[in-house]
């Protein structure tokens, strides 16, 4: 069954500059308390490398609507700072003023006006996005979390056993696809999302069997969290974040044509970018191949956690160096630096890659498929 006939690519390593459109809904009476906040807030982002500058705006219509606007030199460097620790502890002030919020995230194509004269063809350079991407209309998130040791196997057999929730969540969004694997005592959850990714989340964190689900879980994690405090869930979920960084597709098959698998890559400290961006240069590079057997990927990286999401034409062992997501002694020679443990591909032999995309090939805990709409 052929579903796409294009490349479809999503990235955050393009290169071009970064907005990022923040919408708020605040607390009758808290617009004193939040821009006090946001002063705080504002001083700090400043100092972030990478941040060009931001405009706060107050609704004239409705007085508790706020936005923030932020331009970026390019997306790596904001991603950075919003899932750091720093970042959690900043905008903490800000969660007693807010009643709700939403974040969108842009790509500088051109620009108009006096400052941005310049021609189309010139305006692509400068850090502006050469030429707009192709998407599926799907969003494509993940959260990753850590159990206690000893409680992997009562965790998988409750994360396995969950019944789905609906899938429809409005008439613009609603659930696509979920995957849960784990590596060790780490447990990655991969959604896609046809529409809003917030309105889904929401709506999952409604549903009673995902709650049951959550709860039952909730004595095996190694962070605390408590449901029942918003503040507590708030940063439980901040903290799980792993974002997509890129996503590429170049095959038209369908889900029931192909296998899925997560490899999970262990960065050395402050290298997990390094090896988000060249897992994704590489990914992107072999979809031009059509006798690649990857005919998707989608890289998800959060501070030295990568993990990189495929689906494969064929078992995985068959071909471990795309598997791997580089070719040749010197691309593997440059993926070892990067990772804790590393040496297994430094010289870029297939035993030891084959061996080391097996280590790193997380266990498929489920993977659920809404059905389609009628």
């Amino acid at each position: 069954m052929t579903t796409l006939s294009v490349r479809i690519s999503q990235s955050a390593f393009d290169g071009s500059r970064l907005r990022v459109v923040l919408l708020l809904d605040l607390y009758d009476g808290a617009q004193k308390q939040f821009l006090e906040a946001y002063e705080h807030m504002r001083n700090h982002v400043a100092s972030v490398p990478g941040h060009i500058s931001d405009q706060l705006c107050q609704s004239i219509e409705n007085p508790s609507q706020w936005l923030i606007t932020s331009e970026w030199e390019s997306a790596p460097p904001f991603l950075a700072w919003v899932n750091s620790e720093e970042h959690v502890e900043t905008v903490l002030p800000l969660h007693s003023c807010v009643r709700d919020t939403r974040s969108l995230r842009f790509s500088v194509l051109r620009e108009t006006g006096q400052a941005f004269s310049a021609a189309p063809e010139q305006q692509t350079k400068g850090g502006l996005q050469p030429s707009p991407r192709v998407g599926d209309g799907v969003v494509r998130h993940a959260l990753t979390f850590t159990v206690k040791p000893g409680s992997e196997k009562a965790v998988a057999k409750i994360l396995a056993g969950y019944t789905s929730p609906a899938a429809r969540v409005d008439d613009q969004t609603r659930l696509r696809r979920t995957s849960l694997f784990m590596h060790g005592n780490r447990v990655v959850r991969a959604i896609e999302v046809q529409g809003d990714l917030m309105a889904a989340l929401r709506h999952v964190a409604r549903q009673p069997e995902v709650r049951a689900v959550e709860e039952a879980i909730n004595p095996y994690l190694e962070q605390d969290r408590d449901l029942d405090d918003s503040n507590s869930a708030r940063l439980f979920f901040t903290r799980a974040a792993l974002p997509a960084v890129h996503h590429v597709t170049a095959d038209g098959r369908g889900p029931d044509e192909v296998n899925r698998h997560a490899l999970l890559y262990r960065a050395k400290e402050e290298c997990g970018l390094a090896v988000a961006r060249l897992l994704a240069l590489q990914d992107e590079s072999a979809a031009d191949d059509p006798d690649n057997p990857i005919v998707g990927s989608t890289v998800f990286q959060r501070d030295d956690i990568v993990v990189r999401l495929i689906d494969v034409n064929g078992p995985l062992d068959d071909h471990p160096a795309l598997a791997l997501g580089v070719q040749g002694h010197r691309k593997a020679a440059i993926l070892a630096r990067l990772l804790i443990d590393g040496d297994a591909v430094a010289g870029g032999g297939e035993d030891d890659i084959a061996r080391f995309v097996t280590e790193s090939d997380m266990q498929l805990i489920t993977d659920r498929l809404a059905a389609p709409e009628s």
